[in-house]
């Protein structure tokens, strides 16, 4: 039994190449924030256990060491800074001396280390094109849609209101070129001109079904800062103008 560890908050290129050469997959939830919680079963399509790092943070490395003899474990499969057990005191080398031991070294891109922290960084910076590129996909969050102010859909132009489902890494406040539900989609992040709330709302280009009870928002691109607009009009005239801006683009890319 091929077996990897790991936190794997974003299920990033280089978490898929621990992936793809295991039989099973130890998830360790230490509180993250890209694909937190099950999320990342989205893309881990192998047998798995999943482990509250709560849970086990005061084992001793020996006793992980036993917890991976029960699965069956004959070979680890491990990045190089792979530690575990009580305040990471277990390393490689003692793993070595129970198991097969698989190290695959650091995947950089243009010179830069593919780690969560990193894509984490480029998100809250607005570099999703980046952030999509160190994930190997689209950056992605999930929500339920709630009831908003109602002005979209009377003065403007008709917005799905999210709340998350969970604490996700956001990207800084914008607009963004986005696919909801598939669907190619601007998305405004940041506080609303109209109530000075901050808010997640998505606007699904070409589309009139805006009633769902679940919403997936996969970030693209980045369009624009958020801007203070003096009036409706003002703010209808460049909804409008970021529609026409990302309908070409999505044009573009078919």
């Amino acid at each position: 039994m091929r077996v990897t560890v790991g936190g794997f908050d974003g299920i990033h290129i280089a978490h898929q190449e621990l992936i793809k050469k295991s039989d099973k997959v130890v998830i360790i939830e230490k509180g993250s924030s890209l694909t937190p919680g099950f999320d990342r079963l989205e893309y881990i399509n192998k047998p798995f256990d999943f482990l509250l790092l709560e849970m086990i943070k005061t084992k001793t490395p020996k006793e992980f060491i036993e917890y991976l003899k029960k699965l069956n474990a004959t070979t680890i499969i491990v990045g190089e800074d792979f530690r575990f057990g009580a305040n990471r005191s277990g390393d490689i080398d003692l793993l070595s001396r129970y198991f097969e031991v698989e190290i695959i070294m650091e995947i950089k891109i243009d010179g830069i280390g593919v780690h969560s922290k990193v894509i984490r960084e480029f998100i809250k910076k607005g570099d999703i094109k980046k952030a999509n590129k160190f994930l190997g996909k689209n950056y992605k969050i999930k929500g339920t849609q709630i009831k908003g102010q109602g002005i979209g859909s009377k003065e403007l132009v008709p917005t799905i209101n999210i709340e998350l489902f969970k604490p996700y890494t956001l990207p800084k406040p914008g607009v963004y070129l986005t696919k909801t539900n598939n669907h190619p989609s601007l998305t405004f992040l940041g506080v609303r001109s109209t109530d000075n709330n901050y808010s997640i709302e998505t606007h699904i280009l070409n589309f009139d079904n805006f009633d769902f009870k679940f919403i997936e928002v996969e970030f693209v691109g980045y369009l624009r800062d958020n801007h203070r607009f003096n009036s409706l009009d003002e703010l209808k005239s460049q909804i409008h103008q970021d529609i026409k801006t990302a309908s070409t683009l999505f044009q573009e890319q078919l």
